[in-house]
Order: structure tokens, then sequence, then C-alpha cells
């Protein structure tokens, strides 16, 4: 039952309004002037405030300024027997739901009250969700892990400029985490609470990346049976990552171009222009200055979305990172598989340390994930480097590895049964599959399964 505070100087008003509250069941409780009124909320929830204009001590509109100031969420409807338009307009700037004149017409009061709590639950509702959401978003966003000058120099970048509208090119091999470092940007901006809308570039079709960035309408091309929103549209006033943004067409680069002069788009088949507010974080992992001088990619376009560069480094680059990547994501691979966590030996970082990580920070998570569920100890040693990740760190294959066959066609044969068998498991046991992935035809993989005697299970 939502509970009504009534804050009014007359006893008479105070109990009318009382008994017609109460008579259709919301719960009501009263304040005299309003000191009183500001010791109740202090005190209690309520779900709606009705409040005096003129009382002794500290008239209502003082009331409404602290109620607002203070942080109370609660609606406030403002009743008084010398309201003026310019009472009504001030009282609703300082945040008023509505201003009602004494004496008050009943079912005005009534259908005034109902939308004012209606108003309340709804902000409450949305206020809850917006933080689930913020929540929910920095629980699975993971941190920027590392203490190195460059991982430190990115953080303090993405601190001073998220805030802002700038545009970021992030750039970097693949693997080093620019997606990440587009995200927190997004995290850290005014626009958190809206969408962040991701583009692989890369991975579109240059026929396409257009539909795909900018939609199109009904029968815009063969095959374009319905309207279709693009990306731009679905990031109206939050984030759009343009990944692989050194993959786009030079015709899709100008449009691009076009949109970030004039923040509009226009639909592939349409013939209306539809503005957008959107922010760009692009990524890249090739070098664009080299794209530009071959003619691949537009200069005009990179100095527009490349007002802030952040080149993240390789892990190799970094390697005092390493203990507290491999540790922080042994964690987290731990908890997300229901797995016992396992620690790291000095001599395990050690050899992780001299490894060359040529697929970075992803290779590295890899590799951590696949000692925490094959090795047996819950201490990971060199040893399980040796056995489990099988290289060293620029050394090639270790030297037990290279002794363990003497013939060429042995070596030969237990890669192919392993090669076989793991790529069996990746497409669980479907031969069909398996033989289109590798490149071989079905029979022939039938055969290799006899040759090494590989059962499902094994």
């Amino acid at each position: 039952m939502p509970t009504i505070l009534v804050v009014d100087d007359e006893a008479s008003i105070r109990r009318t309004l009382r008994e017609i509250l109460e008579y259709e069941d919301f719960g009501v409780e009263e304040a005299v002037d309003g000191e009183e009124a500001l010791v109740a909320l202090g005190e209690d929830a309520y779900d709606l405030v009705i409040l005096d204009v003129k009382m002794p001590k500290m008239d209502g509109m003082e009331v409404l300024e602290t109620i607002a100031e203070e942080g109370y969420e609660v609606p406030v409807l403002m009743i008084s027997g010398h309201g003026t338009i310019e009472t009504a307009v001030e009282s609703t700037k300082l945040g008023a739901f509505d201003f009602i004149e004494k004496p008050p017409d009943l079912n005005r009061l009534l259908v005034t009250v109902r939308n004012a709590l209606d108003h309340g639950q709804l902000e409450v509702e949305n206020r809850r969700m917006r933080q689930a959401i913020t929540e929910q978003s920095t629980g699975d966003l993971p941190p920027i892990i590392g203490e190195s000058a460059e991982i430190q120099e990115i953080k303090d970048t993405i601190q001073r400029v998220a805030p802002t509208e700038a545009r970021v090119l992030v750039s970097g091999e693949n693997g080093t985490g620019k997606e990440l470092v587009a995200k927190w940007m997004h995290h850290k901006s005014g626009r958190a609470g809206e969408p962040m809308v991701e583009v692989n570039c890369a991975a579109i079709p240059s026929e396409l990346i257009e539909s795909e960035l900018f939609g199109h309408e009904k029968g815009a091309f063969t095959g374009a049976t319905e309207q279709r929103i693009g990306k731009f549209e679905q990031a109206h006033e939050g984030t759009l990552f343009l990944d692989e943004v050194g993959d786009m067409s030079l015709s899709a680069q100008a449009k691009v171009l076009r949109v970030l002069e004039e923040n509009e788009i226009e639909r592939v088949g349409g013939e209306h222009t539809i503005p957008v507010d959107v922010r760009v974080v692009a990524a890249t992992n090739k070098d664009l200055m080299e794209e530009i001088e071959a003619g691949q990619f537009r200069e005009d376009l990179y100095h527009r979305i490349g007002v802030i560069l952040i080149d993240v480094p390789p892990l190799r680059n970094r390697r005092e990172d390493i203990p507290l990547l491999t540790r922080h994501i042994a964690e987290r691979v731990a908890q997300r598989n229901g797995l016992p966590p396992k620690d790291f030996s000095e001599e395990a970082i050690q050899r992780l340390q001299r490894y060359d990580w040529r697929g970075n920070v992803r290779e590295l998570h890899n590799v951590v994930e696949r000692l925490l569920i094959l090795a047996e100890n819950p201490v990971i040693e060199g040893d399980d480097i040796d056995r489990f990740v099988r290289a060293g760190a620029d050394e090639g294959p270790t030297q037990d590895l290279i002794e363990a066959y003497d013939d060429f066609s042995d070596a030969r044969d237990q890669f192919e049964k392993h090669f076989i068998q793991h790529k069996l498991h990746e497409h669980d046991w479907n031969v069909s599959q398996t033989a289109e992935t590798i490149g071989i035809q079905r029979s022939h993989l039938y055969n290799k399964l006899n040759k090494y005697g590989l059962e499902r299970g094994d």
C-alpha cells in the first residue's frame, strides 16, 4: 500500500486529505510544517509528498528545494490556496510533479495522485534497471591488467579522454586487448548507460558493409525483403566500435566520413537523412599510415577517427605484466568453469615470461585455461609449462619433445594423430564437419581413425 506524507499547517486540510486518501486505500502520515516534513523524510520512505506552499517556519518551496538538494527520490505534489502561474512554474522547475489549487477538485486530486505514484514507481524501476545494467556491465568487463609504464599510460588516457566526445583510434596486434580498451572508453564515458554497438569491418563482405553500417530500405537491392536498421542508428546516443577499421572498403570509408562530418545517415535505398548522435571508437591491427600511402585508406578519415591515438603494446614488450595477467586469468577461468583455484610457481611464471606470445593476451588466456584444466597438482610448475605449452620462450619446441622421436615418420604420425583427435573434439566427433574443416575426404578421415585406433571418448 503506497504511503503518502501530507504536509500542511491547516489541520482541517490535513484531515480532509487523510479521509479522501484513506478511503482510496492509501496509507497517510501528516506533518504540520516544512521542518517536521524534512524530519519525517529523513526517517521513513514515502511514495508521495503532498506539500502546501504557504506554511510557517519553512514554506513549501524551501522544502521542495531541500528535497531536490538532499536527493530524496520521491514525487511531490504542490497544493496552495493562493496559487499563481509563477508559483506553479517555479515549483515545476524545482522538480514538483504537479501543482493543484485549494480546495482541490476530488476527481482531479485522485487522478493526479495516481499519476504521481505511477511516475515515481517508474522512476524507481528505471533507476534500478540502470544500476543493474551498470553493475552487470562492470562485473562482466575485465579490468585492464598491468603495471608496466605502457599500460599505466593507457589507463591514464582512458581516464582523461573517456568523459569527452573525442574520437579514439586504438592500434595494436591481434590479441593485445584493443576491444577491451574500447569498452572501457565507453564504460567511463557519459554514454555508458546507452548501447555500445560493435562492428567487425573485416568480417563483413565489402558489398554488405554499407547496409550493415547504415541500414537499408525494403527493396533497396535483391534480397532486401524488409527494412534494416544499421549500426549507426542502433548506437544512437551511445558508442559505435569499428573494429578492424583498416579493412573497410574505400566506398564505405567515404560514407563513414560524411556521417562523422554531418552527424546524419541515409539508409541504402532511402530518400531521407536520419540524424545520429554517435561517438566512434575505432581499432586496427594495420599501420594506417602505410595503408594511406598504398591508397587503401583515406587520409581525411584517418584524421577524423584518430583524434586520440592509443597504441596497445604486444605482450612480449611488457613481460613484467605476465605474472599479474596469468594469476588474474587463472582466477577468472577457475570461477567461470567451477574449477579449483591453482597457483603458479615462480619457475612456471619465469618460463611463461620467456615465451614469445605471438597471439598476445589471447594466447596467454588459452594457455592458462589449458593448464588449469589439464595440470594435476594445485601448483602449476615449470614442468607443466613444458608439458602442456610445448614450447619455451624463444627456443622453439623443448628438447624433450624433439628427442622423443628418432624417426621422422613416427614424429609425423604422432602429430597427425593428435591433430585429428583435437579437431574431432572441436566438432563433437562429427566426422563430416571435421573432414571438411581440415580439407580431406570423409573416407580418408575414416582411414586415419582406423590407422590410429581413434574412438569417440579418447
